[in-house]
């Protein structure tokens, strides 16, 4: 009936989460039963429900140990995109399609393990608690349920979004006495303080590395920190300004996948402590519909988290949006003869026939340093030079065919576009949309 688009999702799309393909992605959502297999007690068709893609099926070592949460009948571990008996319950084209952490809900209708259900209060607006199923939860969760965040604490939160502001959320409630929002747009901070953010600081703002920053707003660190974009670099200044003895890092962001993470181990010598938090620690099937009638109890909100709502058939436009606001650090020339200046600019979604791509490699050519000294004609400024470069795809516009998210690219200074008549005379490769 709702379903939500979290961050995992658009990793999968871009490649940065490796899944198989294809696949039916979603994970955060809340519906009602149609029909039930063999065997299932727990709920009925009617049934108001939230999918879980941590299960709880109470039998394994993670279910019965009060200190964990991840049962092992994920597929958080393998990604493998099958059901527990090794199939899929999906079909297109005669070809099997893959299952998403266990419950694939960019769906009108999707199958899940009775493990991975949890029944719900049946006066709960679904297009609400929806968020429950991942985002809210998860980011709660990590400060009340994961740090266990002490009243008269400090905390600092990297990240913004619908999960960074639920731990926001969830560190006030747990009594907080100072909670840092940090964040590279500053648009966020009014938002962050209306949920409870004591102080909002932006990293650009600053000439010293951000922990450096919080260690001295603090006196030496603050006792909680939490990561929820799910960067290395991020991760490891969120460790970097805990305080040395006792301070609590708390990884809340997907990390991509096959990267990996470089400290100091002083860092963690002399106290400190290093977690990590699935679902915000929460027994899925045990504290869902708990959260569900706290929520309904009004002792925390929703809709602050939810920034619009779209019909099935704008699905991309809904990651567009999700991705809009795309920063990233790049060289712009701002005026002829003057030196390049490292800003953080803002790359908009790609449009009809377009390709966004994440640069990995560049080199610099004899031709921008002619933009540069202002001898190359019609090129207006700012602008960013660079033109021999190669990246991967992160998203496509619509309409765009040859390549996909994923794919290992070279972007061309000199098109083909296969249909002028330049393209289409074999004696030349001056295609007229140079």
């Amino acid at each position: 009936m709702a379903t939500g688009i979290c961050r995992s999702d658009d990793h999968v799309v871009s490649g940065a989460l490796v899944m198989p393909f294809p696949i039916i992605l979603g994970h955060e959502a809340a519906g009602v039963v149609e029909s039930v297999g063999q065997g299932v007690t727990s709920v009925k068709p009617g049934d108001k429900v939230i999918p879980l893609f941590v299960p709880q099926c109470g039998e394994c070592k993670s279910c019965l140990n009060t200190k964990g949460n991840l049962c092992s009948e994920t597929d958080l571990g393998t990604r493998a995109g099958l059901m527990p008996d090794g199939t899929t319950r999906f079909t297109c084209k005669g070809k099997a399609v893959r299952h998403f952490l266990g419950t694939s809900t960019f769906t009108e209708y999707t199958v899940v393990h009775e493990s991975a259900v949890a029944k719900i209060d049946p006066a709960a607006p679904l297009e609400k608690v929806c968020l429950i199923g991942c985002g809210f939860s998860t980011g709660y969760g990590a400060a009340l349920q994961t740090a266990k965040v002490e009243p008269g604490s400090t905390c600092a939160v990297f990240g913004l979004g619908g999960v960074g502001l639920s731990v926001v959320m969830g560190c006030k409630v747990a009594g907080a006495s100072r909670i840092i929002a940090v964040d590279i747009n500053s648009d966020k901070f009014a938002k962050a303080k209306q949920l409870g953010a004591t102080d909002c600081i932006n990293p650009k703002d600053f000439n010293k590395p951000i922990q450096e920053v919080l260690m001295e707003m603090t006196g030496g660190g603050v006792d909680y920190s939490f990561e929820v974009i799910g960067r290395t670099d991020t991760m490891a200044a969120a460790l970097a300004c805990c305080h040395c003895n006792y301070g609590v890092s708390v990884i809340v962001g997907v990390p991509p996948t096959a990267q990996k993470i470089t400290v100091d181990p002083m860092l963690l010598f002399t106290g400190r402590s290093w977690k990590g938090s699935v679902f915000g620690g929460w027994k899925s099937k045990d504290a869902v519909p708990k959260l569900v009638a706290d929520y309904m109890k009004k002792m925390f909100v929703l809709d602050p988290l939810i920034t619009h709502t779209l019909p099935w058939t704008k699905i991309n436009e809904g990651f567009d949006l999700l991705r809009t606001g795309k920063r990233c650090r790049a060289a712009v020339a701002w005026a002829p003869n003057e030196p390049l200046s490292v800003e953080e600019v803002e790359v908009a979604p790609p449009k009809a026939g377009e390709v966004r791509i994440k640069i990995v490699a560049t080199g610099i050519c004899h031709s921008d340093d002619h933009v540069l000294k202002g001898s190359l004609p019609n090129v207006e400024f700012p602008v960013i030079p660079g033109h021999e470069g190669a990246g991967i795809v992160e998203s496509i516009g619509e309409g765009v065919t040859s390549v996909k998210p994923g794919d290992k690219v070279i972007p061309l200074c000199m098109p083909q576009c296969g249909e002028c008549s330049f393209c289409q005379n074999p004696e030349s490769n001056y295609c007229q949309k140079f």
